[in-house]
This record gives structure tokens, sequence and C-alpha cells, in this order.
């Protein structure tokens, strides 16, 4: 059994007892529980799939926040050759770290 779900703006495929990383949920503390009701497919064991429009009607999935951290450092550098142009600009995307717990369709 799995599920597509929308976090943030960006779709993740969901399985219970799965670890994945979203974009940054503000509010939510290490250890608290979630739901997320932007479920977009769910498929049961049997083979069934149930696609959504834009979000399957009723479809839940249920998840426990892990930590809260950022990604490794992004470096953007600018430069202008002779022209004595340079910039340079360090990035860490947050994220917060979430288990899936459960599918309820």
């Amino acid at each position: 059994m799995y599920s597509i779900i929308e976090q943030g703006g960006v779709q993740f495929k969901a399985v219970p007892g799965a670890k994945i990383r979203v974009p940054l949920i503000s509010g939510a503390e290490a250890g608290s529980s979630l739901t997320i009701d932007k479920v977009l497919l769910t498929a049961d064991d049997s083979g069934k799939i149930s696609i959504g429009s834009p979000t399957v009607a009723g479809a839940t999935v249920s998840a426990k926040v892990v930590e809260h951290g950022a990604d490794k450092k992004v470096l953007v550098i600018k430069k202008k050759r002779r022209k004595d142009y340079k910039r340079k600009n360090g990035h860490r995307q947050k994220f917060t770290q979430i288990e899936i717990v459960s599918i309820n369709s």
C-alpha cells in the first residue's frame, strides 16, 4: 500500500514506515503527529488505484515528526570577467523529516 502526497508544493511517495524529508513544517514539534490531507493517489495491496482530481476524497495520511534540520550548504557564485565583480552566497534549505504511520483511505 502506498500513496502520493503533496507537502510544501512537492510530491512524495508515502509508504507506511518510511521516513521522508519534506520542506519545513513550521509549528510542528519533534515527536508530534500530523495529518496530511493532500493525497493525490492511493494504491491498495490488491492493486486498486484511486486517482484524485486533484485530491482523493476522504483519504488522509498520518505521520509523526521525527526532526527538523538543514541540508548541505549550496554555494551560489556570480562573477563577471574583467569587471571586478564577484559575489558568493551560501544557502541551506530547511527540512522536516517525517515518518509515515498509516494511510487512511
